[in-house]
C-alpha cells in the first residue's frame, strides 16, 4: 500500500467514525428529567407527526420523562391513539377529574398543546376524500384542557400553544376562556401559501376551499399562479395571488431583537404553512416575531376590506413572575424531520444536509434555523429556572 493510499484510507476511516463519535457524545450526555404534558389530537399515524419537532429537541438534549426514561413518540402524550383496522383509542384529558388535573399539574413541568384540530371521518376511515371535510371523530379543546391551563397559569409554570389550539373546532365558550386567560383573540381566520392555486395542476387544493371560493364568487376559481389563501371561520375565502395581490407570494416570519439575540431566531425566515391571525394585548404579551404578507395596493386593499393586516403575530411571549406563556401562529411542531437524527450532537453543522432551499415548500429549513434553535432556548431556560 503506497503512502497517498494509506492517507486516503485513514481519511475515510475518520469521515465514516464522525457520526459515531457525535452518537457516542449524545450517549455521554447527562439526563435531565423534564416532565411536559404533550396534547396532540391530531395523530393520524404513529409517527406523530404534529408533536414530532418537540420531540426531538428534548430527545436531542437527553429532557427525559423521568429519571432515565426517554420521551416515546407513540406514547407520551394526550389525545388521539391510532390502531390497527381503523380503530383508535382516546387518551385525553376528558377522561381526567378535577382532582387528576390537579395532581397532574402538580407532577409536570410544562405543557405544550401542539395541536387540537382532531381527527376527521375522511382522513381516518378508509376510501374517503380526505380534501373535502367531514364530521369529526375526535378533536377540539376542552374544559378539562382549560382547567389544565389554569392551573399551570396558576402554579406559574411554563405553557406552549401554538395554531389551532383555539382554531375549529374549539368551541366559542372555551376559546373565549382561553383569549381572556392568556390576552390574545383570534380574529377567526387562518391561511396559508400554496405553491400553485391552478386546480388542474394542484391535486392538493382543499375542495372546501375551492368550493366556499366558488359559492361566492358566481362559480369562478380564475388563480393560476402560487399565493395565499385566507379563510374565515365563517368560511369566507380570501385570495392572495402573486402578481396581482402580492410582490413576493411566500409568506415570511420577521424576527424581533429579542427573538434574534435571546431565542437565535434568523432575523426573516419563509413560511409556507397553515397559520393564524391573532390580536394580542401588547400591554401582557411580548411580540417576539411576526407574519409579513408582502401584499401590493390592490392585496392591501383587499386585507382592508376584511379588517386584516399584512404584518401580525408569529410568536408571542409573556414571560413575567405572574405566568410564562408562549403561543406560536404557526403550524410550528409539524415539521417532517426525522427523528434519528437526534441521537447525534452537533447534527445542526450539518443541517444543510436535509434540506433543498430551491423548493419552496420544503419545511425542514424552518425546523433547522427557526424552531430547534427557539425550542431549545426556552427548554435551556426552563432547565435553568427549575435549578433555582
Amino acid at each position: 500500500m503506497t503512502k497517498r493510499t494509506k492517507k486516503i484510507w485513514i481519511t475515510l476511516a475518520i469521515i465514516a467514525s464522525i457520526p459515531l463519535m457525535m452518537w457516542f457524545c449524545w450517549y455521554l450526555k447527562p439526563k435531565t428529567k423534564m416532565v411536559a404534558a404533550i396534547i396532540d389530537k391530531t395523530v393520524l399515524t404513529s409517527d406523530g407527526q404534529e408533536h414530532i419537532s418537540f420531540l426531538w429537541v428534548l430527545n436531542h438534549e437527553k429532557l427525559t420523562k423521568t429519571a432515565s426514561k426517554l420521551y416515546k413518540i407513540d406514547h407520551d402524550y394526550f389525545g388521539f391513539f391510532p390502531l390497527a383496522q381503523e380503530k383508535f383509542r382516546l387518551k385525553g384529558l376528558e377522561r381526567f377529574n378535577n382532582d387528576q388535573l390537579h395532581q397532574l399539574s402538580e407532577d409536570i413541568n410544562l405543557v405544550y398543546f401542539t395541536d387540537t384540530y382532531g381527527i376527521y371521518r375522511n382522513e381516518w376511515y378508509a376510501q374517503k376524500n380526505n380534501n373535502e371535510r367531514s364530521g369529526m371523530v375526535y378533536g377540539g379543546m376542552s374544559g378539562q384542557d382549560i382547567e389544565l391551563l389554569k392551573q399551570m397559569k396558576e402554579k406559574r409554570k411554563l405553557i406552549i400553544t401554538e395554531f389551532n389550539s383555539i382554531g375549529s373546532p374549539t368551541g366559542k365558550e372555551t376559546r373565549k376562556q382561553f383569549e381572556n386567560m392568556f390576552a390574545m383573540h383570534w380574529t377567526g381566520w387562518t391561511g396559508r401559501f400554496f405553491e400553485s392555486l391552478d386546480t388542474a395542476r394542484n391535486k392538493e387544493l382543499p375542495r372546501w376551499l375551492i368550493n366556499n371560493y366558488k359559492l361566492a364568487n358566481n362559480n369562478n376559481w380564475p388563480f393560476k399562479k402560487s399565493g395565499i389563501a385566507l379563510v374565515s371561520e365563517q368560511d369566507k375565502v380570501i385570495i392572495l395571488e402573486d402578481g396581482r395581490d402580492l410582490k413576493n407570494p411566500m409568506p415570511h416570519i420577521i424576527s424581533g431583537e429579542y427573538g434574534q439575540k435571546v431565542l437565535g431566531l434568523p432575523e426573516e425566515i419563509k413560511y409556507p404553512f397553515w397559520f393564524d391571525i391573532i390580536q394580542p394585548d401588547k400591554a401582557i404579551n411580548t411580540q417576539v416575531a411576526s407574519f409579513r404578507m408582502d401584499v401590493n395596493q390592490s392585496g392591501r386593499s383587499l386585507l382592508n376590506a376584511n379588517g386584516l393586516s399584512a404584518i401580525f403575530p408569529a410568536v408571542l411571549m409573556h414571560k413575567q413572575a405572574d405566568y410564562r406563556f408562549y403561543y406560536f401562529s404557526g403550524d410550528f411542531c409539524d415539521n417532517p424531520v426525522s427523528l434519528s437524527t437526534s441521537y447525534f450532537k452537533g447534527i445542526s453543522a450539518f443541517k444543510w444536509l436535509f434540506y433543498n432551499t430551491s423548493d419552496p415548500m420544503e419545511r425542514s429549513s424552518f425546523f433547522w434555523n427557526f424552531y430547534r434553535p427557539m425550542m431549545t432556548t426556552i427548554l435551556e431556560q426552563e432547565r435553568e429556572f427549575n435549578n433555582k
